[in-house]
């Protein structure tokens, strides 16, 4: 941000405030309704080998590859004759099931006897439907709702239905945390910032929020969003919203208990804090970016909101933050100019911390270690019924199918043969033979189409299970003439996992390194960069160990409202890892910042980490409170891969602030010495010519220094 363009902006306040109004109100009727338009898939490869599998039945066929229908028709009050019991009422059933349009095949006890759609007691029974291929999924499924809606011993269940139920939920999830989040976002803010103060976050949270609405309604047009970034852009969106406008604020009131006047605060604010939340919003916004080298939909969108609203949350403090202190001025200075002595109680502990930093360097590791350690056991799980609500009808029919039916406890492991020539016939049974005996059991391919054949083998547990998984593994390993594709639950699981793993590397290394160049930038270090990949390390670490605690040990379940399932879902790993790392990169940008200022004016090397501890330990504690309290409320989702990202971001960011920042910052900052600030000559020499150090020294005559080290006089 230009001297000249913060002139600009502080010179006319009010029209800068209508410029931004004008803009929320655009940004509102045009991004406000962007939630209808997003999808709520993301989490199929649409390229995998499972994919392929299903797709090419789908073509043979013209039929969906599963039912993606499951009605639950309760039969427990019927007292005809009948066999099987309700028949007559799961017939009329299925009469109106086969009438909608899009539905193209339907099964039940009566139509298919012997097929273990009946209940062994009695009680109920399933009625499935299965879609044509061309079929608009959303337009079947609500048909299907529609004509059910009234009775009530009909419960609608299945995929396309969970998945319908799962979106909407996440809509009355996100209004619910709002009515939740906001009261206390509020009194906080009046708390941290006073009544004035209070605007500016509040103004610079609706900006973001409204205007990653209106960017991510743009990107909708070329890429299909996953309705689930919603959730990362109220809670990030707002957070970041909060941070950067506290970090601004407290800079200003500083200025201001230091004498300056408002447009001179203004103009060493916006050089200094300014600054500051331009590096933290590069650095969450280069964290966040790498998760769109995944394939996943889901992670995709995620990546891509995170790193769009950081970057609008950036622009709107840059914009509204020196509109709103020119136009309060004064009136937003403390009541009491705070004392300019820097021997607070965050002094005196960054110092005691770095009298014996070796010490307290290993211990908070070894803490910090000993957290992250159930990590290491995470057992990876898709998502299943489990993740459905309770409330919800398809979780109804999952649970039934789970509990009452044949085939309960086994996944199915399809295989989508493709076969030509005279020998077509035999080479497709040979295969079979091959595939049953890797089973355990005689298997025979039906043929569904000219040249495809479908497989199907039934194994003992869930899809993620050894069994199951192993399957998959041997028959794609099965050397044969045939052109056979493996699908099914376990085998779009093992997809996932190898695409994920595929992606790894390149991700974790882009992050690293985009990381270490923007805080070399901001500090021409090379050793604080690598300090701060290893401390994110530790902090996304210990998140992810209270996730598996928590999540896959099937902990406080009546407090979080959850249904565990045995394991963690992992691109919610992936995601949470992320947002942490971000997290954590930008308070330690807000950090750093203060103690290279310090160190540039003069001060001595601890004692430019204690001053800049005390000046900024309050408020990265209030900006984590605050940020954990925007991210943590979606910890109330019904949705649990949403709540265990909100529980591991607001955990990750709670310790970064409370122990990272408070501990293992100052003990290797005092350990290094001036090694924190080394860099190659070639690296330095680089640096200067791009020329982005902060300019100017600012007037610490009021610091109070070491007795070995002399006191710089130096002017703002």
């Amino acid at each position: 941000m230009t001297n000249a363009l913060v002139r600009r902006i502080t010179a006319r306040p009010r029209t800068t405030l209508v410029g931004a109004l004008l803009f929320l109100l655009v940004a509102g009727f045009v991004g406000g309704g962007v939630a209808a338009s997003l999808t709520d898939d993301g989490f199929v490869l649409e390229d995998s080998p499972s994919a392929q599998a299903e797709e090419r039945l789908a073509e043979a066929t013209g039929l969906a590859p599963d039912a993606g229908i499951v009605l639950l028709v309760d039969t427990s009050t019927d007292t005809s004759t009948d066999t099987p019991a309700g028949a007559a009422e799961i017939s009329a059933v299925e009469a109106e099931l086969a009438a909608i349009h899009g539905i193209a095949r339907t099964a039940s006890p009566v139509s298919a006897p012997g097929s273990g759609l009946a209940a062994p007691d009695g009680d109920s029974a399933i009625v499935a439907g299965t879609l044509t291929a061309e079929a608009d999924d959303g337009a079947v499924t609500e048909d299907v709702l529609a004509a059910f809606e009234d009775e009530p011993d009909v419960s609608v269940g299945g995929p396309l239905v969970a998945n319908e139920q799962i979106g909407a939920q996440v809509g009355e999830d996100l209004a619910r945390a709002e009515l939740i989040a906001m009261p206390i976002l509020v009194l906080l803010c009046l708390l941290f910032f006073g009544l004035r103060g209070a605007l500016l976050p509040l103004a610079v949270g609706a900006s973001t929020v409204l205007g990653t609405f209106l960017v991510i309604a743009g990107i909708n047009q070329a890429y299909p969003m996953s309705v689930f970034a919603l959730n990362l852009i109220m809670g990030l969106g707002l957070g970041l919203a909060i941070d950067y406008t506290l970090f601004v604020l407290t800079r200003f009131r500083d200025e201001l208990d230091a004498g300056a006047d408002p447009g001179g605060a203004i103009a060493v604010t916006m050089r200094t804090a300014g600054r500051t939340v331009l590096f933290s919003a590069a650095t969450v916004s280069a964290a966040m970016i790498t998760l769109t080298l995944f394939p996943q939909g889901f992670v995709k969108s995620m990546g891509i909101a995170g790193a769009v609203v950081s970057l609008v949350a950036a622009l709107s403090t840059m914009v509204l933050g020196p509109a709103l202190l020119a136009l309060f001025g004064r009136r937003l200075a403390h009541r009491r100019p705070r004392a300019t002595s820097d021997t607070g109680g965050w002094y005196r502990l960054a110092t005691a911390v770095m009298r014996r930093p070796g010490l307290v360097a290993v211990t908070t590791a070894l803490v910090m270690i000993a957290l992250a350690a159930p990590a290491l056991r995470a057992h990876w799980t898709p998502i299943d019924g489990s993740v459905i609500p309770p409330s919800q009808s398809a979780r109804t029919v999952s649970d039934a199918l789970e509990a009452d039916y044949s085939g309960s406890g086994t996944t199915s492991v399809t295989v989508a043969i493709e076969a030509t020539g005279s020998e077509a016939s035999a080479d497709v049974a040979a295969y079979a033979e091959q595939a049953g005996t890797l089973a355990g059991a005689p298997a025979t391919a039906e043929q569904v189409g000219p040249h495809t054949w479908l497989l199907e083998l039934p194994v003992e547990g869930a899809p993620e299970d050894d069994a199951a998984q192993q399957l998959v593994q041997d028959l794609r390993a099965v050397d044969s003439q045939v052109d056979a594709r493996v699908g099914g639950p376990a085998a779009a699981f093992i997809d996932q996992q190898e695409a994920l793993a595929r992606a790894m590397p390149l991700a974790l290394g882009l992050l690293v390194a985009l990381t270490m160049l923007v805080l070399w930038l901001m500090t021409g270090s090379v050793i604080l960069p690598i300090k701060a990949v290893l401390m994110n390390v530790l902090t996304v670490g210990s998140a992810l160990g209270l996730l598996t605690l928590i999540y896959q040990d099937g902990r406080l379940t009546s407090l979080l409202d959850y249904t565990p399932n045995g394991g963690v879902e992992p691109t919610d790993f992936v995601v949470s890892a992320a947002v942490v790392f971000a997290l954590s990169t930008d308070y330690g940008v807000f950090l750093l910042g203060r103690i290279k200022e310090l160190r540039d004016a003069g001060l001595g090397e601890r004692e430019a980490v204690a001053v800049g501890v005390q000046r900024t330990g309050h408020v990265v504690t209030a900006a984590a409170i605050l940020l954990a309290v925007a991210i943590g409320v979606f910890s109330t989702s019904s949705i649990s891969f949403i709540q265990q990202i909100g529980v591991a971001v607001a955990f990750g960011v709670l310790i970064d602030a409370f122990v990272v920042r408070t501990f293992l910052v100052p003990s290797l900052m005092g350990l290094l010495g001036r090694w924190n600030w080394w860099a190659p000559m070639p690296l330095r020499r680089l640096h200067d010519r791009i020329g982005l150090a902060e300019p100017g020294p600012v007037d610490y005559s009021q610091e109070t220094m070491t007795d070995t080290e002399p006191r710089p006089t130096v002017q703002r």
